[in-house]
């Protein structure tokens, strides 16, 4: 049993490991994790007595 928490924790720190490194590499494989530049407007009415 303890083997298998230890296999456990490698593996998600081997994938946390590859997350990280899909994060800063993955724009040369074709990923784009830049947001959206749209602007949004909606209008507003205040009801202030």
């Amino acid at each position: 049993m303890g083997r298998l928490i230890k296999y456990l924790i490698y593996l998600l720190i081997l994938g946390g490991v590859a997350l990280i490194a899909y994060a800063y590499v993955g724009e040369f494989f074709g990923a784009d994790f830049s947001a959206p530049a749209t602007e949004t407007r909606q209008p507003v009415t205040l009801n202030a007595d």
